[in-house]
């Protein structure tokens, strides 16, 4: 029993040596060697599998209210029904990034990656209900209800041209740069040039003689 006493205090303080010169190592590992490189390679499956699981991005709102008048003629014995709506709407513009195809992205260099971004578009357009209300109805021949629901779909189509009356389109393509590049960037640690799609369109034959 002595004897193993003995053997303990001889091997015991090596042992702690030992474990303590392990965790310095393993603690200081990186500071002396360096951190490894780490091997990270971006494809063009990776980005596709990115950029497409975007959808369609939302890069601009655009809000209205305007006064709508709706006119309607149920014969021409009578005076045409007429209703006024203060109507409030929204239209967004957007790019549909699931039309991103593997020929739009291009590896120019190792640190950069040109993309070719689709046409942008009206994702939506909708009035605001609970924001509208009805100014005033003339001459509606106990057809209240058919009417405003009629001006109400009217309305909601002048909100889609308003919309791109304003701009919305040349908005929604401004916004990708401010937007989208930063987050592809973000996405895939390399520059992004972004450029719009070009239509390709057949050339007209001219029709034989």
């Amino acid at each position: 029993m002595s004897f193993l006493v003995y053997l303990l205090r001889k091997i015991l303080p090596f042992l702690i040596l030992v474990l303590a010169a392990l965790f310095i190592w393993r603690s200081c590992k990186e500071t002396i060697l360096g951190k490894p490189e780490e091997n990270v390679q971006v494809t063009h499956s990776t980005v596709l599998e990115k950029i497409e699981g975007l959808g369609k991005m939302e890069l601009v709102r655009y809000n209205f209210k305007d006064v709508v008048e709706y006119k309607k003629e149920l014969s021409r014995w009578l005076p045409n029904s007429r209703s006024v709506l203060i109507v409030a709407g929204e239209a967004v513009g957007c790019i549909d990034m699931g039309q991103i195809t593997r020929e739009d992205v291009a590896f120019t260099n190792d640190s950069t990656i040109t993309i070719k971004l689709p046409a942008p578009e009206i994702c939506y357009f909708k009035v605001d209900h609970s924001k509208s209300k009805i100014f005033a109805m003339e001459y509606t021949y106990f057809q209240d209800a058919t009417l405003v629901d009629e001006a109400y779909k009217y309305a909601e189509k002048n909100v889609r041209q308003s919309a791109l009356n304003a701009g919305i389109l040349a908005e929604t393509a401004r916004n990708a740069d401010k937007i989208l590049k930063p987050m592809l960037e973000g996405m895939t640690g390399k520059t992004v040039v972004l450029v719009p799609k070009r239509k390709t369109e057949n050339p007209v034959v001219p029709p034989k003689r």
